[in-house]
């Protein structure tokens, strides 16, 4: 059954795109959901017009995100935490430690599920946190732990 999204769809594609799926796939989960249209004559038109905005959204939250990244490169967030005479932390450094310390000493609102932080940072010392605003824009936070 031919498709066109009206929303993005993980391993399917995205806002605009016309797809083929499996009509059980389409009846039962897209079209119910409201996150696709059937597709029909017409629809090449509107599928467009569907793209254009998808794509003029995408580079204006690009040109947001590489701005916010051009500020916070500059920054080094120091972040004040307990720890043992070995430089170990008494707990660990979480994203939402880090995302609050950027409101704080940035002044910019950073969602922490942004931040690609493998596993919490447990020792003093400099970090590199890789930031992803956008799937374009991704950029190291200089993260310093220091000894409260």
């Amino acid at each position: 059954m031919k498709i066109v999204l009206r929303a993005d769809v993980p391993n399917l594609g995205k806002r605009g795109d016309i797809c083929d799926v499996a009509d059980g796939y389409a009846r039962n989960f897209l079209l119910p959901k409201g996150r696709a249209i059937a597709a029909s004559s017409g629809i090449a038109q509107q599928a467009a017009t569907m793209r254009r905005a998808r794509e003029t959204k995408d580079a204006h939250d690009r040109q947001l995100a590489e701005g916010v990244a051009r500020s916070l490169v500059q920054h080094v967030i120091r972040l004040p935490m307990r720890a043992g005479p070995e430089g170990k932390l008494f707990g660990s450094v979480t994203t939402t430690n880090i995302a609050e310390a950027i409101a704080e000493q940035a002044g910019i609102e950073i969602d922490r599920h942004r931040l690609q932080l493998d596993e919490p940072i447990k020792a003093l010392g400099t970090h590199q946190v890789p930031l992803r605003l956008h799937p374009e824009v991704e950029f190291p936070v200089t993260v310093e732990i220091v000894k409260a």
